[in-house]
């Protein structure tokens, strides 16, 4: 039999076969794409301790026979969420961000505690040898710590995992500050001419432990009486802040050759680094006056600020303000002080507020910088002032920038019975890096 189809059928047909072969073509590309489509993975890298980022620890003393304590505060929540029991007078510390523990260096028994800032039980005794008199401590790396003892004139090398002594370098002189370059190459020590000892700055080689020769001063800025060395972000820079001479001096890391220096006034005892802003702040208590240095050229421009007695200075990780801690004594006997911190706009050096912290009796030293540590959290909502005057930490809300609220230290072991035992005194405030 024979079928004839009109014109109109057949074109039906091939639009119904057309629309086949598209629908067939669509699901052939559908399926290639559902099984041979290349599909990446991202490699996350190891994150820190989110716990740890949100933490900050104080360091408190308590007295010349009692040991020390540390409190560590957590972020989110401003709570005391931990204790722990140091060494006799500790005087500072370094938080280790990879296996989050805390190194915390105690001058008068000659020790270095070690432990967990959230689980702060047990805690590690570092015995050094007698007369180390230890007093700061740093770090960039996961596998060792650098304890500066200004008792002998060394350095002491710790074993981050399994805190024991690896090596004693000896730097010369006294040294009190010291500052491992972010890309863990070199450790600069700065030592202050005390006892009789001489005035250096000198690096030490981190991949064998060696010193290099002490670097020269420049002819206008000596060393006198070094107290403070920082590093830049790059690790291109090492900057050291010489009390005795008043000059902040920049050393070209790769060479150890000072490039620059300007005057910051002699007295000047406090240096803090921004990263964010390649900045340096300098305080000095004797011209009532904050230094701002632009680290970006060895020139170092400075800028400044007047503020009554300025102690210590932190910056927001987020670039937007920096906080001076100030002590102004007052009276005779007793001696008052009156301790607030000037927030300061970053992007003009406009005083944007004061925050009154408290006047209390004048108890320990003024015009050093453990009178009134400071420090900022890392994700820029709180800043942290340690009062060891006033015996507790004062936490400042950084969104409207208000004093919240003033978390005591441990209760001291010395003092009258009654009606209670006095409170420790915070020295040092480190934040999670």
């Amino acid at each position: 039999m024979q079928i004839s189809m009109g014109p109109g059928v057949l074109m039906r047909l091939v639009r119904v076969a057309a629309a086949a072969l598209i629908v067939a073509l669509i699901s052939l590309w559908s399926a290639c794409g559902d099984y041979y489509r290349p599909v990446a993975y991202p490699l996350t890298p190891a994150q820190p301790n989110p716990s740890f980022l949100h933490q900050a620890v104080v360091i408190t003393t308590n007295g010349t026979n009692s040991p020390g304590a540390s409190t560590t505060i957590d972020v989110s929540g401003d709570t005391a969420i931990s204790q722990a029991t140091v060494g006799i007078m500790p005087v500072h510390a370094a938080l280790v961000s990879s296996v989050s523990r805390v190194f915390v260096a105690n001058i008068l028994d000659d020790t270095v505690s070690v432990f967990s800032p959230s689980a702060p039980i047990p805690v590690a005794t570092i015995s050094l040898p007698s007369g180390s008199a230890p007093d700061f401590v740093a770090t960039t790396e996961t596998a060792t710590v650098y304890v500066a003892n200004s008792g002998n004139g060394t350095v002491s090398a710790i074993s981050i995992s399994s805190n024991a002594i690896t090596n004693t370098i000896t730097v010369g002189g006294s040294p009190v500050s010291m500052s491992e370059l972010p890309n863990t190459q070199k450790v600069y020590v700065a030592n202050a001419g005390v006892g009789g000892g001489a005035a250096s700055v000198v690096s030490i080689n981190t991949v064998d432990q060696t010193v290099n020769p002490p670097i020269a001063a420049s002819t206008t800025a000596p060393w006198i009486s070094p107290v403070s060395v920082t590093s830049r972000s790059d690790s291109q820079r090492a900057y050291v802040l010489d009390q005795g001479s008043g000059f902040v001096s920049a050393i070209d890391t790769s060479v150890d050759v000072v490039k620059g220096a300007v005057s910051v006034g002699v007295g000047a005892d406090y240096m803090f680094y921004d990263p964010t802003l390649d900045r340096l702040y300098v305080t000095n208590p004797a011209t009532n006056t904050v230094f701002v240095l632009n680290a970006s050229t060895d020139a170092l421009t400075p800028m400044t600020v007047s503020v009554a007695n300025p102690i210590t200075v932190t910056a927001l990780p987020d670039g937007t303000r920096a906080y001076i801690a100030t002590a102004v004594v007052s009276g005779t006997s007793p001696q008052t002080v009156s301790s607030s911190v000037t927030v300061l706009n970053t992007n003009d050096l406009s005083v944007k507020t004061i925050i009154p912290l408290t006047a209390v009796p004048a108890i320990c030293t003024t015009k050093v910088p453990s009178e009134l540590s400071i420090a900022a959290a890392a994700d820029s909502s709180r800043v942290y002032v340690a009062n060891c005057d006033a015996g507790n930490t004062a936490v400042i809300q950084t969104s409207n920038d208000t004093l919240v609220l003033k978390i005591p230290a441990p209760l001291g072991a010395f003092g009258p019975p009654t009606p209670a035992p006095p409170l420790q005194k915070p020295v040092l405030v480190v934040a999670g890096p």
